[in-house]
């Protein structure tokens, strides 16, 4: 006959086997339920809400990693483990798709950038009133751009300052930061006077007590930014319902509010693709 004390132990033994079972479900079913993003570096604000927010509805993590929008498709045709992918230039995931390592059917614009000359809180420069000119001012030594080999940002800001015809008057000014949000980080730190930057990032908290003026959309190249689910992605499901939760009224009113403009809402396949 097994005494009381055996008995005790063999309870605390099965209990905790059972409970490390449990908790290597609970740990397995986390993971299935979460879905990585790799997202322009202009979304860094606006996709962190919406992923918090998503999390909480679904119990879905989204796993976000920010940067160049032509780093990122360049690591993602090396095979890089991302489910979906939000570019800054919607070439990227049309070339991924058309190269069949995306779901075409899940391509679309989710958004359209906006640029603007940036300058701290503490500045003496009149942005609203000098507006290009701004840039042509002695005390501007330095002015920051995204990189525009790789970030769609950059090639915005290249083409509005050749349009605005001072280009060669401030080339030799131009601080190029690997990508937007390192652009905004550098002028923002005072290593340079002045940047070009996205508007989202002018509006987000970090920023949004410096002064800036807002450049005129027709003086670039539409910054049009889309999305695409990934055909190697790990969790498929998922991330559709993410692309579904970014293009609902509550995500297209989290990017218009975070300084974007929105294109017409365009409705995702309902068919569910199989892992």
């Amino acid at each position: 006959m097994i005494d009381g004390e055996r008995i005790l132990r063999f309870c605390a033994g099965s209990f905790t086997i059972v409970a490390f079972l449990a908790s290597a479900c609970s740990h397995t079913k986390a993971h299935e339920r979460a879905i990585r993003v790799a997202a322009a570096a202009d979304l860094k604000f606006a996709i962190g809400v919406l992923a918090t927010q998503f999390e909480k509805q679904t119990g879905t993590r989204v796993d976000v990693t920010y940067g160049s929008s032509g780093n990122f498709f360049s690591q993602i045709q090396n095979g890089a483990p991302f489910d979906l992918f939000f570019s800054a230039d919607i070439e990227y995931p049309e070339k991924l798709a058309a190269a069949k390592l995306a779901e075409s059917d899940t391509l679309y614009e989710y958004a359209v950038g906006r640029i603007v000359i940036w300058a701290p809180a503490e500045s003496k420069l009149d942005l609203t009133r000098l507006g290009w000119k701004t840039l042509l001012d002695a005390n501007v030594r330095k002015i920051v751009i995204a990189n525009p080999e790789h970030a769609p940002y950059g090639r915005a800001a290249v083409a509005a300052l050749r349009n605005a015809g001072i280009y060669e008057q401030v080339k030799t000014k131009l601080v190029y930061g690997e990508n937007i949000s390192q652009a905004a980080q550098l002028v923002q730190s005072g290593n340079a006077q002045a940047g070009i930057v996205a508007m989202s990032l002018a509006m987000s908290p970090g920023m949004k007590e410096g002064r800036y003026w807002a450049i005129p959309a027709y003086m670039h190249p539409a910054i049009e930014q889309g999305v695409v689910l990934l055909r190697g992605a790990s969790n498929k499901d998922a991330a559709r319902s993410f692309l579904e939760y970014v293009q609902s009224t509550a995500g297209r009113a989290e990017l218009e509010k975070s300084g974007f403009a929105i294109p017409p809402a365009r409705k995702l396949s309902a068919e569910k693709t199989k892992n």
